[in-house]
C-alpha cells in the first residue's frame, strides 16, 4: 500500500494510475485545494481500479495520523504542496504554512506510524539561477522566489532527518517542466483561474478560451531570444517515483535525483510544435521579461538513469498531442465532468 499526498492533483494522479497499473493498492489524502474528486472517478475509469481516498488537510495531525493508521501504507509519495510562483510572492505565509509545516506534520505522522520510506515532489526551482549547464545534482542550490525556497527548506529538513535516523529511505526527485497529459485523454493539467505554466496557457489559446498567448521576452541569449526550459512528460515522471520506490525498497539512504530529458525547448519551440499537434493557430505577444525568470534551464538526468535505471522516453510531439487530446476533449477542464 503507497500513501499517497495530493493524489488528486495534475502529477499525482498521473502517478497514482501507474501506482495501480503496476498492482500497487494506493490511498490518495487531499484536501481538494487545487483539485476534484472527478479526477480521482476518471483514474477508476483508466485502470479498472480504486484508489481509497480520504479527504483531509496535512495540517492537521489527528485526521492524518487516522488515515494514514488506516491505510496500512508502507511507503509515502508527497506530493501535496502550493506550487505557483507568483503566488508564492505574494502570499508567502501561505506557502511555508502549506507546503513546510503541512512537510513537518507528515513526517511526524510518518515517525509514529513507523513509516520511513518517502518520496518527496521538489522542484528544479531548487538551483536558482544557473551558474552552468546541463544542471547536475551537485548544483549549488539557491532560490528565487518563496515557492523555491519552501522545496529547499524541505529537502534540507529530510537531509536532517535522514541524518538523524538513518532508518529513513528518502527520494528527492527534482522536477523540470512537466506537460502533456495521460493518452486517454481523460486526466490532464487543469490548473485553477489563469495558467502559470507555458503549456497549458497554449492549450487553452488553442481551443478558444483565451486570445492569446504572452511571450515575456525575447531578448534572452538563447537561440530564437526565448526562454529555454527542459519539458518533461508528466506520464515519464510518474514512472519515475515507481522507479524510486523501487531503489528505496534495497537502499536506506537520502538522496536527490534530476526527473529531466536532458534537452532544452524554447517558448517559441513549443508554440509551434503545438500548432502542429492541434493543427491551430496559437497568436502571441511579446511583452517586457518577468522579474526573476532565467534564460535556460535544462538537466543532467545521468544519475536518473544510473541509479533508478530510468530515462523520459516521450518526445515533444507526444507531449504536444497528448496535451491537445486532453484539452480539446476537456475544454473547460473538469468543469464539465463526465
Amino acid at each position: 500500500m503507497i500513501f499517497v499526498t495530493g493524489g488528486a492533483g495534475y502529477i499525482g494522479s498521473h502517478t497514482v494510475v501507474e501506482l495501480l497499473n503496476a498492482g500497487h493498492e494506493v490511498t490518495v489524502f487531499d484536501n481538494f485545494c487545487n483539485s476534484q474528486p472527478e479526477v480521482l472517478r476518471r483514474v477508476a475509469r483508466i485502470t479498472g481500479k480504486q484508489a481509497n481516498l480520504v479527504q483531509g488537510d496535512l495540517r492537521d495531525s489527528a485526521a492524518l495520523l487516522a488515515a494514514l493508521r488506516a491505510s496500512g501504507a508502507k511507503a509515502v509519495i508527497h506530493f501535496a504542496g502550493l506550487k505557483a510562483v507568483g503566488e508564492s510572492v505574494q502570499n508567502p505565509l501561505a506557502y511555508y504554512d502549506n507546503n513546510v509545516v503541512g512537510t513537518v506534520r507528515l513526517l511526524e505522522t510518518m515517525n509514529e506510524c513507523g513509516i520511513k520510506t518517502l518520496v518527496f515532489s521538489s522542484s528544479a526551482t531548487v538551483y536558482g539561477d544557473p551558474q552552468r549547464l546541463p544542471l547536475s545534482e551537485d548544483h549549488p542550490l539557491s532560490t528565487t522566489n518563496p515557492y523555491g525556497q519552501t522545496k529547499l527548506v524541505i529537502e534540507e529538513m529530510l537531509r536532517d532527518l535522514y541524518r538523524s535516523d538513518p532508518a529513513w529511505r528518502i527520494g528527492i526527485l527534482r522536477y523540470f517542466n512537466p506537460v502533456g497529459a495521460h493518452v486517454s485523454g481523460l486526466i490532464g493539467e487543469d490548473p485553477l483561474g489563469t495558467p502559470n505554466n507555458l503549456l497549458p496557457f497554449v492549450a487553452q489559446v488553442a481551443v478558444g478560451r483565451r486570445e492569446f498567448l504572452n511571450v515575456w521576452g525575447d531578448d534572452y541569449a538563447t537561440a530564437d531570444g526565448t526562454g529555454v526550459r527542459d519539458y518533461i512528460h508528466v506520464v515519464d515522471l510518474a514512472l519515475g517515483h515507481l522507479k524510486a520506490l523501487e531503489r528505496l525498497a534495497h537502499h536506506a539512504e537520502c538522496r536527490a535525483i534530476n526527473l529531466g530529458t536532458g534537452v532544452g525547448y524554447s517558448v517559441l519551440d513549443m508554440l509551434r510544435a503545438f500548432e502542429q499537434a492541434s493543427g491551430k493557430r496559437v497568436p502571441y505577444q511579446v511583452g517586457p521579461r518577468r522579474s526573476g525568470d532565467i534564460a535556460a534551464c535544462y538537466a543532467d538526468p545521468s544519475q536518473a538513469l544510473a541509479l533508478l535505471g530510468w530515462r523520459a522516453e516521450r518526445d515533444l510531439a507526444s507531449m504536444c498531442a497528448d496535451a491537445w487530446r486532453w484539452q480539446s476533449g476537456n475544454p473547460n477542464g473538469y468543469a464539465q465532468a463526465t
